[in-house]
């Protein structure tokens, strides 16, 4: 073989490493859009679930107005912020907060707590609300590989031609990890 044959096949592994890496990012991309996308349809979950929990409860929390109102007000606020789950982290976070209020105070009514209707939409809402933690983890996690490979070298170089850029962290309000307290 001739340098003109050697050329061109260290040409063609460099255009196959070079779609490889382009595709790679792509996939991830995707798979970061996609967990997005999944955190958004459990917090349509939620903001189903919510006015049926409010509803359910009101016949028994007559003394705690002010929780109900400020369950209804953070999924308002949820629901009315900017699109993309990063924009609307800290609205969701302060509507989980505000649930864990409600379910808190729900303690001090047995005959709330043993409610079906209750009991049904408390155990769909916690289960939506594992998923929502389940997406945020997933979404964090493809972030990470994403990110990984643009800034890991020589990918960062293809990533910088083909300008990905960096994806943020879903993170956490400081106030969500802070232990709901109820005072009577």
């Amino acid at each position: 073989m001739n340098t003109t044959t050697y050329g061109l096949i260290a040409l063609g592994l460099v255009a196959a490493y070079i779609i490889a890496v382009y595709n790679g990012l792509v996939r991830r991309r995707n798979r970061a859009k996609e967990a997005i996308s999944d955190i958004d349809v459990q917090t349509k979950r939620r903001y189903d679930l919510i006015p049926n929990l409010v509803e359910t409860v009101k016949g028994y929390l007559t003394h705690e107005k002010g929780v109900l109102e400020n369950v209804t007000k953070a999924r308002a606020e949820a629901m009315s912020s900017p699109a993309g789950a990063i924009e609307k982290a800290g609205a969701e976070n302060a509507l989980s907060n505000t649930l864990k209020t409600l379910f808190a105070v729900s303690e001090n009514y047995p005959d709330l707590k043993a409610n079906a209707n209750f009991l049904d939409l408390q155990r769909e809402l916690a289960d939506t609300e594992n998923k929502i933690q389940a997406s945020r983890r997933f979404y964090n996690t493809t972030v990470m590989e994403l990110n990984t490979q643009i800034q890991s070298f020589p990918s960062n170089v293809i990533a910088g031609l083909f300008r990905f850029h960096e994806e943020k962290f879903f993170e956490s309000a400081a106030i969500e990890k802070e232990p709901v307290r109820v005072k009577f």
